[in-house]
Formats: structure tokens, C-alpha cells, sequence
């Protein structure tokens, strides 16, 4: 699987940034079939930087109801893999750098 492929998104949430702030602890949407090893190349390739740590885990999809006119729809979101990358002391990553 090529690098490009592996990372899909940086996750931008409170959790998420109260993590990079006090642990050097990013978080990622990765492709549901990469690999550790795979995760750490490509954010190292991509933002050049030295990963130490790298934890993945698989979100389950949700059942999702809502009221409409027409009645009750009922969906389910998907499924996805996320990883939170542990960068070693003094890197950074800039996700607003290209804005």
C-alpha cells in the first residue's frame, strides 16, 4: 500500500488537541487495512518527522434513526481505523501550515 493511501485525514477534535498539546499525541483516520508499520512510514514520509509510538483502534458503525415527514430512516454510519501517532520530544505537527 503506498503512503498516500494510508493516511486518510487528521482528526481535529478537543480530545484530540488537549492530546497534542500535553502528550505529543496526534490522531489520524487511517485506512481500514494498513498496519502499524505502514501508518508510522507514511506520517514520517509525509510530515518528516521521528514517530515513537504509534496505537491504532477500529470505531465501530453506528445504527442512526431520525423523524422525518415521511417517517422514521434508519441508516448506519461506517465503520473506520484510527491511529494516534506519540511524536518524539520537540516535533510538532502543523495541520494549518497549507491554509
Amino acid at each position: 500500500m503506498r503512503s498516500s493511501e494510508v493516511l486518510i485525514k487528521p482528526i481535529i477534535t478537543e480530545k484530540a488537541n488537549n492530546q497534542q498539546d500535553k502528550l505529543r499525541r496526534y490522531a489520524f483516520k487511517v485506512h481500514h487495512k494498513a498496519n502499524k508499520l505502514e501508518i508510522k512510514k507514511a506520517v514520517e514520509e509525509f510530515y518528516g518527522v521521528s514517530v515513537v509510538d504509534v496505537n491504532t483502534i477500529v470505531v465501530p458503525g453506528k445504527n442512526k434513526t431520525r423523524f422525518t415527514k415521511a417517517g422514521f430512516i434508519q441508516g448506519m454510519k461506517p465503520s473506520y481505523k484510527k491511529a494516534y501517532i506519540t511524536l518524539e520530544e520537540g516535533e510538532v505537527l502543523d495541520f494549518y501550515a497549507n491554509i
